[in-house]
């Protein structure tokens, strides 16, 4: 196994959506031994602590986008830390909710550029967040991050996309919300999909493994974005967008398994964690399993826990 320098970076990131908790993210994530488990696996590990934002104007409770100045300076310091960190090693970003991508992406993104690499990005959710702050209805801004670093207008005053992912370079599996806006502008994109219909009846390999493929052709960068609600709420409660019918446990492995043997991914998103929706720490330890799959562990090394 090649060893990695896995840069840990806590975002806790609790503006791109109303409901609070996601900031207690990067700390359940240590304390559920993500540290620890990669360690054992033989990686380097570097944590760096948690970002703050960067300084910015205080957002008005009446703006129709939802602390829309608070995520811009996420934005602004996820995206030089993301860039930074990508030329040391393997970054784990440790949300927060869902719109710390925006910073994260486009962060890799330019290092991509910089390399002369294109950047392939792998979207694990149950939504597309392919929404920009015009077509939201709600205001969420952790809806929007696909959005933007694909290079869609409507985000006024948030920092230049200079290196937007080529929509082709996207694939999104484990769909199974999606509002008529996004399916619309989704339907005229070229946007790689799959909803847990097309997972039900063909498998999750298939595309996984038509997508790396995809990625190695072109001696691409990979970016993972795996959200919470990927999977399926009865084995992944602390999320605050529950959506029945999401990936089963082992669905989940089989990806992240997948990803190791590829040898492809060079930097991870694990968001919208809220630790105070879980149950004694399962979606934590849950979520550590799967970065510990995606990085080498294997069936046989895998842990044995209760939760009784």
């Amino acid at each position: 196994m090649t060893v990695k320098n896995c840069i840990l970076i806590g975002a806790p990131v609790d503006s791109g959506k109303r409901r609070a908790g996601c900031l207690m993210g990067p700390d359940a994530f240590r304390t559920a031994g993500l540290a620890q488990a990669l360690a054992g696996l033989g990686h380097k590990i570097e944590d760096l602590g948690n970002l703050t934002a960067a300084h910015h104007p205080e957002d008005q409770d009446d703006s129709p986008v939802y602390a829309r100045h608070q995520t811009i300076g996420w934005t602004q310091s996820l995206s030089q830390a993301a860039e930074k960190a990508m030329s040391q090693g393997l970054p784990v970003f440790l949300g927060g909710d869902h719109s710390l991508s925006l910073g994260s992406v486009v962060g890799v993104a330019n290092y991509a550029a910089s390399v002369d690499r294109p950047l392939f990005v792998l979207w694990l959710d149950a939504h597309t967040d392919f929404h920009t702050p015009h077509t939201s209805d709600s205001g969420n801004l952790h809806g929007t991050p696909v959005g933007y670093f694909t290079g869609r207008s409507g985000f006024d005053g948030f920092p230049e996309v200079a290196h937007p992912v080529p929509e082709e370079n996207v694939c999104m599996i484990g769909l199974r919300s999606v509002d008529t806006p996004e399916r619309l502008a989704l339907e005229g994109s070229a946007i790689h999909r799959h909803d847990m219909r097309d997972i039900d009846e063909n498998g999750i390999a298939g595309p996984l493994a038509r997508f790396l493929e995809r990625v190695a052709a072109a001696n691409g960068l990979l970016h993972v974005s795996l959200d919470v609600d990927f999977l399926d709420p009865s084995v992944a409660p602390a999320v605050g967008t529950t959506v029945p019918g999401g990936a089963t446990v082992r669905e989940g492995h089989l990806v992240c398994e997948m990803l190791h043997d590829s040898g492809l991914m060079t930097s991870l998103d694990l968001v919208e964690l809220n630790p105070f929706l879980d149950e004694r720490g399962r979606t934590a330890h849950l979520m550590v399993d799967l970065c510990a799959s995606a990085l080498g562990r294997r069936v046989f090394d895998r842990p044995t826990r209760s939760y009784n």
